[in-house]
């Protein structure tokens, strides 16, 4: 494999601060790549901090990637500073609440909404412009195997549009030489948040929902088992690189044998 696929690569990553999202800005300045880290916790400046340390460039710029004005204010940032955006990876998502739809309120689910699909519209909206005025770049949005799933209805429908997004988008810019993909995650094994998304306990109902959607998420995965953060990490990191230089429109599934609804 190439160990430096990113050298001299411009690349964005938001939800940088931990998860999934601070394994790939890790992984990708370890082969190289000039980072942009974008979270709205102050958290990100100690991943950013410990890349700087390893030699890395990076750009930090905290902000409310549910606004398109967030969204475009790291790209107007990263610009401004490096002069290019080569690779997007649109990461910010995450259920908020485990539960029965029934069960939802209505800010409730317009909260789901704003946190999983929002990030990722606004995020290719506000990069675009640059990538056809360069002459392209790649993009690659974080989906979800929960498309299909239970006890989570709001995120599977915003997962849902990411998909939609990312298929649509390619369709529409592979000839101006941008491509667009996605990774629809499975369950996967992580350290406990630094900020959790629901600051309140769960009660005794939303702990028996939420182990509804593991055992559910197990059941359905060939492999009978979480994946891990690298494995995340490997497939979101061929598709944004120069390797996967002939996919787009595609929604790779890694969830060890469950494909959601994204194949």
């Amino acid at each position: 494999m190439n160990n430096n696929r990113f050298e001299g690569k411009v690349c964005i990553v938001t939800g940088a601060a931990q998860g999934i999202g601070e394994g790939v800005a890790r992984a990708i300045a370890k082969e190289g790549g000039m980072m942009v880290l974008a979270d709205r916790s102050e958290l990100v400046y100690q991943v950013a901090n410990e890349l700087e340390s390893n030699g890395s460039q990076v750009l930090v710029v905290t902000s409310d990637l549910e606004s398109f004005g967030g969204a475009k204010s790291v790209v107007d940032k990263a610009v401004e500073h490096f002069g290019r955006v080569d690779v997007a990876i649109h990461n910010v998502g995450g259920t908020i609440w485990a539960k029965p739809f029934e069960q939802y309120q209505e800010d409730e689910i317009i909260k789901e909404i704003n946190r999983s699909l929002y990030p990722t519209l606004w995020g290719c909206r506000a990069v675009l412009p640059q990538m056809i005025s360069q002459g392209g770049g790649s993009i690659v949005n974080i989906s979800s195997i929960a498309t299909r799933g239970v006890n989570r209805i709001p995120y599977s429908a915003a997962k849902g549009g990411v998909n939609a997004i990312t298929v649509s988008l390619a369709m529409e810019h592979a000839s101006e030489n941008i491509r667009v993909n996605a990774i629809a995650t499975g369950g996967t094994e992580a350290p406990p948040r630094k900020i959790p998304r629901n600051s309140n306990p769960m009660t005794e109902d939303e702990k028996v929902w939420y182990q509804q959607i593991v055992d559910q998420t197990i059941d359905s995965t060939l492999m009978k088992r979480y994946g891990t953060i690298e494995e995340q990490v490997n497939a979101i990191l061929f598709l944004a690189s120069d390797e996967a230089s002939y996919i787009t429109g595609t929604i790779l599934p890694v969830g060890g044998g469950d494909k959601g609804m994204g194949a």
